[in-house]
């Protein structure tokens, strides 16, 4: 019989992005955060991950959180590790860690940007690469030693596959998981998964005893096609509604929620969609994501408690 699931151990959060984008100021940046707290918290969400927006001290982030009955899920972290030591990234990511750990978080989002070009209208052929099996490694044993150090403080380095940045690809995803430890947990999301090559259920189910934190982040697969022929930008696919919240593209949700059940996946569903809030209004959209994974959350639940 199936583990299943507590009603607790999964829990849906989500992402300001949703209301204004950090790396592209133009897309809702005028949009005060407190507005996307309210209109989240209303709408159900548990909790929110960072953005540039909030505070930057740790009892600035629980005191906003706190006035809208929110929980810490998590926050992204600008590591530089293919370019620095380990030793300079521990000392870099501490007050982040802490921050984490001082709201309840127990997991970081780890996203590589040395050389990479997310946030530039550069086309996404021209991402950063490790050449040699020496490279690979290398970074891999400074990933490890990061990784062990924030474990240490209590808090999961969740290492974010990305469009524009080295780890991109389902081989790249691959080949990291094979060269790091246990202490380098994986961030699966969907909509960089699929732009970035790979059918999700497929790279989820691979990776699943690794996968500490997920992003459910949907693709419209007509505009992936186009940015790929096009060679476009990562803003360009962005502004152009490559992605949207679930229930609004094209990927298998009800798929994916199925193995994560049936792994017994404990942690945080983020919804999220970096997409132009001037045509996806904020409120509307993150509300189609929180109730298409509710609904689909609840009836992978009974389909597994009935099977």
């Amino acid at each position: 019989m199936p583990t299943i699931t507590h009603d607790d151990a999964i829990r849906i959060g989500i992402n300001p992005i949703s209301w204004s984008n950090d790396d592209l100021p133009a897309l809702g940046g005028e949009t005060p955060l407190a507005t996307a707290l309210s209109e989240g918290a209303r709408i159900g969400y548990r909790g929110f991950e960072l953005n540039g927006k909030f505070p930057p001290d740790s009892a600035g982030v629980g005191r906003v959180l706190a006035e809208h009955g929110l929980q810490l899920v998590s926050g992204w972290y600008s590591g530089e590790l293919a370019t620095r030591s380990a030793e300079d990234e521990i000392a870099a990511i501490a007050s982040h860690v802490r921050k984490m750990a001082d709201n309840g978080a127990d997991r970081l989002v780890y996203g590589e940007v040395a050389n990479a070009i997310q946030g530039k209208r550069v086309p996404l052929l021209q991402r950063p690469r490790f050449h040699t099996d020496a490279a690979w490694r290398t970074y891999a044993g400074k990933l490890d030693r990061l990784a062990a150090y924030t474990a240490s403080q209590g808090v999961k380095l969740c290492y974010h596959h990305h469009m524009g940045a080295y780890i991109e690809s389902p081989a790249d995803i691959d080949r990291l998981m094979a060269l790091t430890t246990d202490d380098v947990g994986l961030l699966f999301d969907s909509g960089h998964c699929c732009l970035g090559g790979g059918d999700p259920l497929t790279v989820l189910s691979r990776h699943i005893d690794r996968v500490a934190h997920v992003h459910f982040k949907d693709v419209r697969r007509d505009v992936a096609a186009m940015a790929r022929n096009a060679q476009w930008s990562f803003p360009d696919c962005i502004v152009n509604g490559a992605f949207t919240v679930p229930g609004d593209g094209d990927l298998d949700f009800a798929a994916m929620l199925e193995v994560l059940i049936r792994h017994d996946y404990r942690g945080w569903l983020v919804v999220e969609a970096e997409q132009d809030p001037a045509v996806a209004p904020s409120y509307l959209y993150a509300r189609k994501g929180f109730d298409t994974v509710q609904r689909l959350l609840h009836a992978a639940r009974a389909r597994i408690a009935s099977s």
